[in-house]
């Protein structure tokens, strides 16, 4: 948590109240995306030099998952070039990452085709039920990390929803998109529904109202539960979709129960400090123009939701009160990510906590700010505000160069304020992340193409669990929920 003094608090009153004043003009649009144009909505100013790093961005952070793949199990590894263990998020990640790739032709529809089936073959064949050890997953669901090589549970992790929850959420892109029929097409099809068909989503709400965590063998459920406004809203989209274990369709409003509507820095939405929560969803559903009861009520959707938590946190950022160096209008960014040490430092008079990995934030919540600036806040943030996004990615390419830029793009993280005992001046991460890897390859490609998004659309697996959540309008109004065919 950032610590600053009154005397500081005092000195800096005028210019925060002058810049809420400014921001909150610009926070009250509630009718439009003007920062953004995905899918041809508007045009922003990108130099040519831009357009040439974005490409290659893309290419590189490409190359991430399909580089660096556990072939015995085809999983996700969480971090590289630290090896310890595969993620399942990742690997739901790697899956819509594949898609892009063929459609940018960095591999052919063949190779990603072939790529995906030993993904589902290996996840659906892995060994699964109550075990402690020795297994990946049970009642459909997997474990957080898995083991390299063997893909068996990594240690005590626990068998995750959220994660379990983004793995399927890659799965069911993957379903969408290979629609041909032939051989390979036809099975990751099968798999793929098979997959999502055995998650046994209502056993993850232990008889409660809210869905647990997670659950280990050596203690049963965690009690920590997902309600309120975060990165779980696929979660629930997806359990309430199935077929087979369904979860009440009174769970969309158990969950909004506990939003938290405030304004933030100017920007009046429903808060969450870390921007990962306003993000992962959003990598899969296009919520631009749908809404469920609450945000009709609101007069915004959960896409202008994102857009000024977006802008909220750039917002904070620029005005800086922990007078952390680098930040500006072009170097900001809070979210989970990597920092330098888990220890105290003197900063300007102050006594600062800086912290490993830690989910970073800011908003009417709380407030984790180290001086740790994450690439991936902006650039999972890329469809609600392009421009400003954008820019900010190139500024730190261009800013600190191969310290922060290198085989896979963007490192997980930089501090330029955290003193170190060698002579570099700035901390930067040693390692790419594969969720804070994802979120920049698939936001991009959203906001170019709608790639993910319009697949999604299409399956009806996220069609049912949104209409049973009462999303009504947009392009849902046209939605049909259709059989999935295996042919």
């Amino acid at each position: 948590m950032i610590h600053f003094t009154l005397k500081r608090i005092s000195l800096r009153i005028f210019a925060i109240l002058t810049l809420t004043f400014v921001l909150l003009t610009a926070g009250c649009n509630t009718s439009g995306h003007n920062d953004q144009n995905t899918n041809g909505q508007g045009e922003i100013q990108i130099s040519p030099r831009q357009k040439i790093f974005i490409k290659d961005l893309k290419k590189r952070t490409f190359r991430f998952f399909w580089e660096q793949v556990d072939k015995p199990t085809w999983q996700i590894p969480d971090r590289y070039p630290t090896r310890r263990f595969t993620t399942i998020a990742g690997t739901g990640f790697g899956l819509a990452a594949y898609l892009v790739g063929i459609e940018n032709q960095y591999i052919t529809r063949e190779q990603g085709a072939q790529r995906v089936l030993n993904t589902l073959e290996w996840l659906s064949n892995a060994k699964k039920g109550p075990d402690e050890s020795g297994v990946s997953g049970y009642k459909g669901f997997f474990y957080h990390f898995l083991t390299y090589g063997t893909g068996v549970r990594y240690k005590k992790t626990e068998l995750s929803t959220i994660d379990t929850g983004l793995l399927m959420a890659g799965i069911l892109a993957c379903q969408s998109y290979f629609d041909r029929d032939n051989f390979q097409e036809n099975k990751i099809r099968r798999l793929a529904d098979s997959l999502y068909l055995r998650v046994n989503w209502k056993w993850a709400m232990n008889g409660d109202e809210h869905m647990s965590m997670g659950w280990r063998p050596e203690s049963g459920f965690i009690p920590a539960e997902w309600k309120g406004y975060n990165e779980a809203m696929i979660l629930l989209i997806m359990a309430m979709g199935s077929p087979t274990h369904p979860i009440a369709d009174t769970a969309w409003h158990s969950w909004c129960k506990h939003y938290q509507w405030e304004t933030f820095y100017g920007y009046e939405h429903v808060n969450f400090s870390p921007l990962f929560g306003h993000q992962y969803s959003h990598m899969f559903i296009d919520f631009r123009g749908i809404q469920d009861p609450y945000m009709r009520d609101k007069g915004i959707d959960y896409f202008e939701n994102s857009r000024r938590a977006t802008l909220a946190n750039r917002a904070y950022c620029m005005d800086n009160p922990g007078e952390f160096e680098g930040y500006s209008a072009n170097i900001w960014g809070l979210t989970a990510c990597d920092g330098p040490a888990d220890t105290l430092q003197v900063h300007r008079g102050d006594s600062i906590r800086f912290y490993t990995y830690r989910a970073r934030g800011a908003s009417s919540r709380h407030i984790i700010d180290d001086g740790t600036i994450a690439p991936t806040a902006a650039g999972g943030s890329i469809p609600f505000a392009p421009e400003k996004c954008l820019n900010a990615l190139y500024a730190m390419k261009q800013k600190y160069g191969p310290q922060l830029y290198q085989q896979y793009g963007f490192k997980d993280a930089f501090n330029p304020t955290f003193e170190q005992s060698n002579t570099q001046q700035t901390w930067f991460n040693d390692d790419y992340l594969a969720i804070d890897q994802g979120p920049i390859l698939i936001q991009l490609e959203n906001y170019q193409s709608g790639l993910i998004w319009d697949l999604m659309k299409k399956n009806p697996y996220i069609i049912r669990g949104l209409k049973k959540a009462g999303f009504k309008g947009g392009w849902l109004k046209e939605a049909s929920i259709s059989k999935i065919g295996s042919n």
